[in-house]
């Protein structure tokens, strides 16, 4: 049921009276609070999987992965915390003889921003959802969490969050340290509530632009971190099909049609070389594979429309038709579809080819020479989550280079020699990009660096030890990283890089 609005306030305060209190937690208080939660979906596991199987349609060995995925990046993120380089703590000592006159001890480290508001994704429902990466780094980041349950599986969201909230609350965590909404209009009061500090968001590009329009709007305008569309432009170069191209058309086969297609990083666009002659090998790799239920009524019709405007344009020609079925209750399963087009002709039609087809789809588009490619991709494509290039083991040339070095320009992550698709959860993960793939390009919804969203620094001038934060006093009690500016320093500034006149 929707969450009404007069439950809204109810909700808001809770998370607004355990921000303070989540914030001053130790780092280990902290830590220990989410390995609890991760040991306890863990513990929940064939109750949680049977239930998002029934409403997702995703496989049980998916999910367990998922799940399996949900917990690691809470115990990641249990570990930043206590390590504590997220803090980044800076200290200037103070110094009489700094080069601009007398400068005061000056102490900077990131505090939590405060309450923050979670939309879950429909196609990751472990992962990108209740506790999902945005949530762990949040809590991570000493911020209580609402989240706004996605409408494909609601009881999911429930039960998730009532084995996440008992367990961080059983362990030193507040009352109301992660709560759950339901319903449009309840995510968009919520977004408005002045006590709702930043926001973050898994989906398409639509809602989450009117979603990101709605936070600059406020008053008080937050962050609003937006994952949104991408079709994650993959190459292969002439030398990487002679070397093998049985393996590339089966890796590519998996990385379009696992979970039917329906991942944020699926290659949507594959550019080949004219000549390639892999048609066969892709139907031979392709027409084996089962279809595949599509998470809900609603993506089933947006693929429906998505395939049938690509396959009705003119200078397609489909390779591997694949199928798309769809029952009484409006439930779709598909087969995937993979179809060819020229170069000239995705420029000609690009209107009606570019867009994300969110499902087992993927276009190859043939270029004549490698040359071409990155004025074509230029012409083609804005921000992508992801770019890929499959070159020969030993290829180096300027071509090459030039692709690489136009894949880090537009996508927040270069992929070589694998597929995108399977997003490692580590301390070096990038997932994000320019947009339109996300609202904020400098930051990441997995890995590490997650955590930044949802911090702000703030320095202390002068203040008496006894008075300063622990990470920032002299003994150090949280045993943080601490980069100190001794005094005297700053008169050596840059002298060691003088040239000689």
């Amino acid at each position: 049921m929707p969450t009404l609005a007069t439950d809204i306030d109810e909700i808001a305060q809770r998370a607004a009276d355990a921000a303070p209190v989540w914030a001053a937690t130790t780092p280990r208080t902290r830590a220990a609070a989410m390995v609890a939660a991760a040991d306890a979906l863990v513990g929940a596991q064939a109750e949680l999987v049977a239930i998002a199987q029934e409403e997702t349609g995703l496989s049980e060995a998916r999910l367990v992965g998922e799940l399996k995925r949900t917990a690691v990046q809470l115990r990641l993120f249990a570990d930043i915390v206590v390590e504590g380089s997220y803090l980044d703590v800076r200290i200037d000592e103070a110094d009489a003889a700094f080069a601009l006159g007398t400068r005061p001890d000056l102490r900077r480290y990131n505090i939590p921003v405060g309450p923050v508001l979670n939309f879950s994704a429909s196609n990751f429902p472990f992962a990108f959802s209740v506790a999902g990466g945005d949530t762990a780094s949040a809590l991570a980041a000493g911020c209580p969490v609402i989240v706004k349950a996605h409408s494909g599986h609601p009881r999911l969201s429930e039960r998730t969050a009532e084995i996440v909230a008992a367990a961080l609350e059983s362990n030193g965590a507040p009352t109301g340290i992660v709560q759950v909404i339901s319903g449009q209009q309840a995510g968009v009061d919520m977004l408005k509530d002045p006590r709702i500090s930043a926001a973050s968001f898994t989906g398409s590009t639509h809602v989450g632009r009117m979603l990101a329009d709605i936070a600059a709007a406020r008053p008080a305008p937050i962050p609003f971190y937006g994952e949104l569309g991408s079709v994650n432009p993959a190459f292969i170069t002439r030398a990487a099909v002679a070397e093998d191209a049985s393996s590339l058309v089966d890796g590519f086969v998996a990385s379009i049609s696992g979970s039917a297609g329906q991942l944020c990083t699926k290659p949507g666009f594959l550019f080949v070389p004219v000549g390639h002659n892999l048609d066969s090998r892709l139907v031979d790799s392709a027409e084996p594979i089962a279809e595949h239920r599509l998470l809900n009524p609603g993506i089933a019709e947006g693929y429906r429309e998505r395939r049938d405007v690509i396959l009705g344009t003119a200078g397609v020609t489909p390779v591997v038709e694949g199928s798309l079925r769809i029952d009484d209750d409006g439930q779709g399963w598909a087969t995937p579809t993979i179809v060819r087009v020229s170069a000239s002709d995705l420029l000609l039609h690009r209107e009606r080819l570019i867009d994300e087809a969110f499902g087992p789809l993927s276009v190859l588009v043939e270029y004549d020479d490698e040359e071409s490619l990155v004025p074509l991709a230029d012409e083609l494509f804005e921000g992508n989550l992801t770019g890929t290039i499959h070159a020969g083991s030993e290829e180096d040339s300027a071509p090459l280079r030039s692709l690489i070095g136009w894949i880090t320009r537009h996508a927040g992550r270069a992929v070589f020699g694998g597929w995108p698709t399977g997003v490692a959860v580590t301390l070096a993960q990038q997932h994000g990009g320019p947009w339109p793939a996300t609202t904020n390009d400098s930051s990441t919804s997995v890995g590490g660096a997650a955590i930044s969203r949802f911090l702000r620094p703030v320095s202390y001038q002068d203040v008496p030890q006894r008075l300063l934060p622990e990470p920032l006093r002299d003994d150090n009690p949280w045993g943080v990283p601490q980069e100190r500016n001794p005094a005297g320093r700053s008169t050596s500034w840059g002298e060691a890089y003088r040239t000689a006149s």
